[in-house]
C-alpha cells in the first residue's frame, strides 16, 4: 500500500536553536521550514522533521543514516566541522573510526546535539 509514497524521516531535538546549526551548517541540509512543532530539512529528496519535544528519549541504536560514495572524505568532512565520531571497544574501526562489516560495508556513527546516534556508511 505504501510502496509509492515517499517515506518521511523524524527525529527530536529540545533546542531547536541547536538543531537547527547542526543540521544546516554542520551537516548542510537545506532548512525548508520552521515552526513551533519542528524544523523540516530537504535531505536528498526525502523530508526530515526534527520534532520539538520537551524531552527526548534515546534509542540506543542508530536513528538516521547517510549512504555516502566516500565515506573517507566525508568522515574527514564532517570532522572539520567539528563533528565528534563515536569508538566502540567490541568494533575494530579504523583512524577515522570507520567500521569494515563483514559484508563489506563501512559505517561510523557520531550524535547529533541531543544524543541522537546518526551514521555515514558506504554499501
Amino acid at each position: 500500500m505504501l510502496s509509492h509514497s515517499a517515506i518521511v524521516a523524524f527525529v527530536a531535538t529540545i533546542d531547536p536553536s541547536r538543531a537547527k546549526a547542526f543540521y544546516r551548517d554542520v551537516l548542510g541540509l537545506l532548512l525548508i521550514s520552521e515552526d513551533e512543532y519542528a524544523l523540516v530539512f530537504d535531505a536528498h529528496g526525502t523530508m526530515l522533521r526534527v520534532a520539538i519535544v520537551g524531552e527526548v528519549a534515546l534509542a540506543p541504536y542508530t536513528v538516521l543514516g547517510w549512504q555516502v560514495g566516500d565515506i573517507d572524505a566525508t568522515v574527514r568532512g564532517l570532522a572539520a566541522k567539528g563533528v565528534k565520531f563515536e569508538r566502540y571497544s567490541w568494533l575494530e574501526q579504523d583512524d577515522l573510526g570507520i567500521w569494515s562489516a563483514p559484508s563489506g560495508a563501512k559505517v561510523t556513527w557520531f550524535k547529533d546535539p541531543d544524543g541522537n546516534l546518526l551514521s555515514v556508511s558506504r554499501h
